[in-house]
Parts: C-alpha cells; structure tokens; sequence
C-alpha cells in the first residue's frame, strides 16, 4: 500500500492517532462559557507551560499510564513546544520501545501532520505543537524524538550521524558507505510515500538485507560492523514507486562492558549483551541450586521474546512479562542446563539487548517441598512448574479426608489415587483453588497437585484434615 505524501497542509487523522483532544485539553470546563472570543483566547494560550525543546535536539521521553489522556481512543501523549522557522520542511521521527507516533499543530492548534515520521513545510515563522502519542490505548514505553530541517541531496556518500535526503524515481539508488572502526552500525532507509527496502554489502562477502524492520514499511539493519567500504542499495521491494525518503548511519554504543554475546552460558547473576538480527540465539543457563530465579530479556529496539526449555520437558515461553515490550520467566528451577532462545515476538525487527538472570528471595516465612510425605493437619509449600508434584499420605484409621489446594498464580488442580480411590477436582475451592473430601479406608494414598494447564506455573498452599469415620446406624 503507497504512504501519504509528506508535503500535505493538513492531514486527515483516522483510527487510533491524535484527534482533537489538544482542543479539549485547551478550552474552559465551563459549560456556559462558549463565545468565539474565549475560545480565541485558549487557542493562543494553549502553547503556554509547555516543556521547549529545539530543532534538531534528541529528546528522549516515555509514555506511561499517568501520562495525559486523548479521549478519543485512550492513547497517553506528552505535548512539548518548538519554534520553527518559515519556509522550512520540518521532520519529526521517533525511535525506542514506543509504538508511537508525531502530531504537529500550530498556535490555533490546527493538525498540521501526523505520522509516526510526520514532516511539514512551515509557511509561518513561530511557535508551534509538537506532540508524541502512543499509537493506540495500548502503546506504552520510551522513546526517542528526532527533529531536523530536510534537506535534498545529491550525494552517493554516505556519512555516519549524516541523514541523507534523496528521492527515488522508481529504480535503486547506490551509496558507498566507510567503516573505520569496528563496532555497532544501524542503518535505516524511512519513507511516507513507498515502502523501503535496503541492501547491504561488504568485505569479506558480508551481506544484508531488510524490508520493514524499522516499522510502518521502512527498513532497518542494525550490526556488527568491521573496518571497510560498503554498498547500500536503497529500493522498494519490487523496484517500483518514487518518492522522498531519508537514509542514515549511525554507530551504536554497546551496553555494559561493551561486550556482545549471542551464544554460550548464563550463570545465576550473570548479565550479557546481545544484538538480534532476525535470527534466534541460544544460550544455555546453568543451573546449580534449585530455586527461584527470573529470567529478564530487555530491549529499547524489539519486541523481546524468551523461550525456555529444560529437563523432564520443562517448556515456558514469555513475550511481555516485563516492564513495556520486554520478555521474563521467573520460576522455579531445578539443577540442570536449560536452554534459552532469545528472539523477537513477530517480525524481522532487529537490535540490542540485554539479558540477566537473578535469583529471587522466597515469600518470608516459605519453605518449599515438592515430594515427599504429607500427614493429617500439615499445611505445605510447593511451586509448580508445569510437571506433577506427588505427595504420600499414609493413613491410621478410617477417615473423612478433606485435601486444599490454594494459588493466586494458577488455577490448582487435585488428583487422589489408591486404596481402590481414584478422585479429581479443579474448583472444588473458592474461586480457582481445588478442594477433595473423600472417606478413606487406612492405607497409602497418593496426592498429585498441578495446574489445571501444564503452561501456568507458581506458588501454591496444600493441607490435609481429617474426621474421625461416621459409622452406619444398625439396622
């Protein structure tokens, strides 16, 4: 599907975007107060307060729940103020976590441009709107907003930190790009009017390619990079359509120790660095100690995804289980080596991350058993990862057995077997806890307590009580 054209007065929101909510946010609460004259007057004032930031300055920000709110479609926004010269053609971008987008408004607070890169021909000098929205109710976490003049260019060189400003007549364009250094290099290839495709090639046979890793159809490749000249070819995929688009080089600084790792071992209290580029990387984590631990896979560039898989078929898989976009396993572990993949949850998006892996304190006063015996007014602690946990009960005397089984992180699940007994409960408890209450003959029995899905995990309460056996009346 073509993009719209950058170079449009005023552009028509639709869907989730920023619609209108700037007016409400403006105008008096006061029903009764609706003359032309007071809205006039919060028109001119509605830049008043708010945060300036400058062109061509990098402001990083985040979108959180306390946020502003449109009330349109949910979104949260923050509103900043710029001054921006006539005749101008203006760019706004944004970068990070955020699945975001750029509103611009002039002083009377008319829509000027919309777009996750929203760009503008200012035809008067003076203040004016910039606001960055999420892109939908949903659309949380930070950002980076980019701001610069465009300017056209008709270079086949291209430089680092230097964006490039050319157009596409409907065939590819060749630039010659050097690395001095080695390192992390992010190339990208936006456009409003086409979709992107780039290609790029190196020594020692190096070569990439990428259609829309950088979102909205533009394209991204982010690398390790050795010294050396390189070839960026920037198309569409079919080598059709025409339009402006922006290409830029940029060196990445490292995280931590600077170090990349995208494979071997991971230690309890261990961190690495790792880029993704499209394909999944393994690590194997060592585990010595059974015990809690949390796995966190963070990432300002992609969607974070973690799949781990260890002995007697242990399988978990996260996608936003931590903070914004990025993925994490916490559970109990026993001794072993498990497998870690690292990925993205869709897509072809590419970039750095980070990984860690920590133990974690137990609630006070827990203790967890998941074997062995349980006698008659004993409460315990388990946690279930997914496998069956099988508990002994060796019964004296004929009884009314009650058996509980309680968690606020999965809904339990009771099996008894033996003696010629074979019961089951899911919700016998309150809520999704499981509850038995069988009359036993003396013997040994058999407790199972799991999750009613293999898939959920966590910390779970198990009791057993009895009642002497009610005897028949004779007859």
């Amino acid at each position: 599907m073509a993009k719209s054209s950058p170079f449009a007065l005023i552009v028509v929101a639709v869907g989730g975007v920023v619609v209108g909510f700037l007016a409400a946010q403006t105008l008096s609460s006061d029903a009764s107060s609706s003359s032309s004259v007071a809205s006039q007057t919060a028109e001119q004032t509605a830049l008043a307060g708010l945060d300036s930031i400058t062109l061509g300055e990098q402001l990083r920000g985040e979108i959180t729940a306390s946020d502003l709110l449109n009330g349109n479609d949910g979104s949260r926004y923050d509103r900043y103020m710029m001054t921006l010269d006539e005749s101008d053609l203006v760019e706004f971008s944004l970068r990070g976590a955020l699945n975001g987008i750029v509103a611009l408004y002039d002083d009377q607070l008319q829509l000027l441009s919309v777009a996750p890169t929203a760009r503008h021909r200012i035809e008067q000098a003076g203040d004016y709107m910039v606001v960055v929205s999420g892109a939908d109710s949903s659309s949380y976490g930070p950002y980076t907003l980019n701001s610069r003049v465009v300017e056209l260019s008709d270079s086949t060189v291209l430089t680092l930190d230097a964006p490039l400003d050319s157009w596409l007549d409907g065939t590819s364009s060749e630039y010659t790009l050097t690395i001095e250094e080695a390192g992390m290099y992010q190339l990208e290839m936006r456009s409003d009017e086409f979709d992107a495709y780039l290609e790029f090639s190196g020594p020692n046979g190096y070569f990439r390619e990428d259609d829309d890793s950088a979102g909205n159809l533009d394209a991204r490749i982010s690398d390790f990079l050795v010294p050396g000249d390189y070839t960026v070819t920037a198309r569409t995929p079919y080598d059709e359509g025409a339009g402006l688009f922006t290409l830029t080089a940029e060196s990445r600084e490292l995280p931590g120790d600077g170090e990349l790792r995208n494979d071997g071992s991971i230690v309890p209290n261990d961190s690495l660095n790792g880029l993704y580029s499209g394909q999944d990387l393994s690590y194997q984590v060592e585990i010595e100690e059974a015990g809690m631990y949390q796995i966190d896979m963070m990432s300002d560039d992609i969607d974070a995804y973690l799949v781990l898989e260890g002995p007697d078929g242990y399988y978990r898989e996260n996608d936003d289980g931590g903070d914004n976009l990025n993925a994490r396993i916490t559970d109990f572990f026993e001794p072993g080596t498990y497998q870690l993949t690292a990925r993205t949850a869709y897509g072809s998006d590419s970039g750095l991350f980070r990984i860690t892996l920590a133990p974690q304190e137990l609630p006070e006063g827990v203790e967890l058993r998941n074997s062995g015996a349980i006698t008659l007014g004993e409460t315990l602690n388990g946690w279930y990862t997914g496998e069956s946990l099988v508990y002994e009960l060796e019964l004296a005397e004929s009884s009314l057995v009650t058996i509980g089984m309680r968690s606020s992180d999965f809904d339990a699940y009771l099996e008894l077997e033996g003696e010629g007994v074979a019961v089951s409960d899911d919700d016998g408890g309150a809520g999704t806890n499981a509850q038995l209450q069988q009359q036993l003959l003396p013997g040994t029995y058999t407790v199972i307590a799991r999750g009613f899905s293999t898939a959920s995990s966590g910390l779970f309460e198990l009791d057993v009580t009895a009642e002497p056996a009610q005897m028949q009346p004779n007859m």
